[in-house]
């Protein structure tokens, strides 16, 4: 007799989400409106510009691999509350007008917090999520990510357009106290004694860090998302050249929309077919919008790419989350979940800056050439580092036995 499907949609799997929603839209919508804050009220260098935005990446960063050894002793659910209550104190602290140096300090302990905070958000929804449904879970999850990277840059580049800097950090702060308060009803089940002895980590060792386990799959994210974030820097840039300004503007609502009607699919077809099934073609759908994208001369050509763009990158994100989760036992979760998110903002963060140093060489369109070209390569460095050891029946025969015994 076959059994009902283990619930997804609970009120706790909600709640973490949308904390895990606003969070992002935040960060968004500030990362494309904080540069030209700094120019504009402090008269900052195009570099000081740069560092405004950037710092909060590397403040994120160091909340992520600090966080990720702790959260268990501290406890998943008060790591949450605390993250959020300094993430809103913080987004407050915008009001204050007290020089550039200011700023960049308020810019890295806004980004610690948020390292915190979705840290935990992370590490809290893959222990809620069931296990027989941890990829179609994942994907929804991430799909909340995926909404607010489309919704924060637009709301950003609106409000920027026909506001004052304070009503946006006012509206950050609004969705920050928000987040708090939902972030504080959520129920946690937290490790037992036994659990938290067996993951206690001493000293400083690499694997108080990082995840062993999490790791090799976490480079292939490292890749991939130091690809996209090409993407992200430098599309405005390239439509300018292009002349494809107008069509640039909805390159990412396009591509949020081609994950938006994927992740559905794809999640439950990773449960079932096991992640190969999904990464391959996710490999070469991102390799060749990015080929698409360097030649880009007409508008459909743009928003074509970023359908596969999108259809690419988009679900390698969810995929390569829950095979990270996945691949880790349960008292190892968080150190596992903060191993993901760090190698994704290493790759994000830090491609803008060392690609900036190749375009006066490649310029944009070769750029994405090359950028296309690393994706496609990538499809060997995942083959050796997971590929070849996935075994499809093996998850499809445990995501059913599970099923069956929930």
């Amino acid at each position: 007799m076959t059994q009902p499907k283990a619930k997804l949609w609970t009120k706790d799997f909600i709640i973490v989400s949308s904390v895990n929603f606003f969070l992002t839209l935040i960060f968004y919508l500030l990362m494309v409106t904080m540069a030209l804050y700094a120019v504009e009220a402090y008269d900052a260098t195009p570099s000081q510009a740069g560092l405004v935005t950037g710092i909060f990446i590397i403040g994120t960063l160091i909340g992520r691999l600090f966080i990720g050894r702790s959260i268990d002793k501290i406890g998943r659910k008060k790591t949450l509350v605390i993250g959020l209550i300094i993430f809103t104190i913080v987004t407050s602290i915008y009001f204050i007008d007290a020089g550039i140096t200011f700023l960049l300090i308020t810019r890295f302990i806004h980004g610690l917090t948020l390292g915190m905070a979705s840290t935990a958000s992370g590490t809290i929804v893959a222990s809620i999520i069931p296990h027989s449904r941890k990829g179609e879970g994942i994907g929804y999850f991430s799909m909340s990510a995926t909404l607010a990277t489309a919704i924060g840059p637009f709301i950003g580049l609106i409000m920027s357009q026909h506001t004052s800097f304070q009503m946006i950090f006012a509206f950050c702060l609004v969705l920050g106290i928000i987040s708090l308060f939902i972030g504080m009803t959520v129920k946690v089940q937290e490790l037992t004694q036994a659990e938290l002895e067996k993951a206690d980590i001493a000293g400083f060792k690499i694997s108080g860090f990082i995840e062993p386990k999490a790791f090799p799959i976490a480079i292939v994210v490292l890749t991939v998302a130091f690809c996209y974030s090409s993407v992200l820097s430098f599309i405005n840039f390239y439509a300018i050249e292009a002349d494809l300004v107008n069509a640039a503007s909805f390159f990412f609502f396009v591509y949020a929309v081609a994950v938006l009607i994927s992740r559905p699919f794809t999640g439950r077809l990773m449960d079932i077919k096991g992640a190969n099934f999904i990464m391959y073609p996710a490999f070469i759908l991102m390799g060749g919008g990015l080929l698409l994208l360097s030649t880009a001369s007409s508008a459909a050509t743009l928003l074509i790419s970023g359908a596969l763009i999108g259809l690419g990158f988009g679900n390698m994100q969810s995929c390569t989350q829950a095979i990270a989760v996945k691949l880790t036992p349960t008292h190892r979760m968080g150190l596992a979940t903060s191993t993901f998110f760090i190698f994704l903002d290493a790759g994000l963060g830090f491609g803008p800056y060392l690609l900036g140093l190749m375009i006066p060489y490649t310029g944009y369109s070769l750029l994405y050439v090359y950028m296309g070209s690393i994706v496609l390569v990538a499809i060997i460095l995942y083959y050796f580092v997971h590929g070849k050891k996935e075994n499809p029946r093996r998850t499809k025969g445990a995501v059913n036995h599970h099923s069956a015994s929930v």
